[in-house]
């Protein structure tokens, strides 16, 4: 049997965006070495602040052509404070890419990694395990995406001009029911959405919550419920292990994503897929971090979790279970190098960046037995 080849748009950007690519892509290497049904093939591609500031152009047309062109894509991190548009605004190249390819779901699965410390201290946090799903094509990012309809600022007041259309809420409601149906498949006690708005006050999230109830009813073999986003934002916090999916406006979710890494140790142990029909991306939920670029204290974990994600990605679309295999040795590779007495990570407190973390997961799969 021929073995399969993904093409991969790579795009390191700015800031610690080198960094954790390479140790993900030096650890995909050594996870996939020993396998005989597919291998990855890299793109690079450059885009990003300092692209920006060095060419005027923060995503040249050969990235996104190569982004097109790839079977996934994978991305570091895009942004630097000190360089921004004219309008104050930083560059966000990845805004730019959800909207190019419409990659509407923005996926951020939270889950406790056995040996990463928790900031709470119930015993119930080593079960946290739930997927924010972020409505990523409109809500209060609309006018961003399109600025041509944002009303114009001036020196009294200044407008964000938000969105939400049935098309984008039924699309999303939808993949968050079929994501809870198969994470039930793989675990009983899952399969339930809870869906995350401020319908209590604002006519746009009222509407947004009608549509929910309505793609529930068309659901009904996946347990189905409601909060405020508010009142999401105290339940994470004391009772996290209690949900699945929660599928949220734009910006609702950009917040909660972040809330949510801090259960788990921090965004370094985030990762996070931008999902269309036909694109995907995947990246660490963090930024670019520039105030420890170089100096190897970067976790290079989210991005790793993200390349499985990827992986995981690739298997389904493409019908290759062989890839979801690959996906599920490699997020245990990563609990065996967290395992309790090993790595203690820089924002951790401890001693272990980019390459020792990077190490310790490739050592991890070279003791797995496991194979596709």
């Amino acid at each position: 049997m021929s073995k399969q080849s993904f093409n991969i748009a790579v795009l390191p950007g700015d800031g610690i965006g080198s960094e954790i690519m390479d140790a993900c892509i030096k650890v995909l290497d050594r996870l996939l070495a020993d396998q005989p049904r597919f291998d990855l093939r890299y793109t690079q591609g450059p885009g990003g602040a300092q692209h920006y500031a060095d060419t005027g152009v923060a995503l040249p047309d050969s990235t996104l052509r190569a982004c097109a062109d790839a079977d996934a894509i994978l991305f570091g991190a895009m942004g630097l404070p000190h360089i921004r548009y004219p309008d104050g605004t930083e560059i966000n190249p990845q805004l730019d890419l959800r909207k190019d390819f419409d990659l509407y779901a923005g996926v951020r699965p939270i889950r406790a990694i056995p040996g990463v410390p928790s900031v709470l201290a119930d015993p119930h946090a080593a079960q946290i395990d739930f997927v924010l799903v972020r409505e990523q094509s409109e809500g209060l990012f609309y006018g961003r995406l399109y600025p041509e309809l944002q009303p114009k600022a001036n020196d009294d007041e200044a407008f964000d001009l938000g969105r939400i259309s049935r098309k984008a809420s039924e699309r999303v409601f939808d993949f968050a029911f079929r994501l809870a149906r198969q994470r039930r498949s793989l675990n009983p006690a899952k399969g339930r959405v809870t869906c995350v708005d401020k319908s209590n006050v604002l006519s746009s999230m009222a509407f947004f919550n009608k549509i929910y109830w309505e793609r529930a009813k068309l659901n009904p073999d996946i347990g189905a419920d409601h909060c405020y986003v508010d009142a999401m934002a105290l339940n994470l916090v004391k009772r996290p292990w209690d949900y699945d999916v929660l599928p949220t406006e734009n910006q609702f979710g950009d917040i909660l994503s972040d809330l949510a890494a801090g259960l788990i140790g921090g965004l370094g142990m985030s990762p996070s897929g931008d999902i269309g029909d036909k694109h995907g991306l995947f990246q660490p939920s963090h930024g670019s971090a520039p105030d420890i670029a170089g100096q190897g204290k970067a976790n290079p974990t989210a991005m790793i979790l993200s390349a499985a994600m990827m992986l995981e990605w690739l298997g389904e679309i493409h019908c290759m279970p062989e890839a979801g295999a690959q996906a599920a040795r490699l997020k245990l590779a990563v609990d065996a190098a967290f395992a309790p007495g090993r790595l203690h990570s820089f924002e951790l407190g401890g001693k272990d960046g980019t390459r020792a973390i990077a190490t310790a997961v490739i050592e991890a799969l070279a003791r797995s037995q496991v194979t596709a």
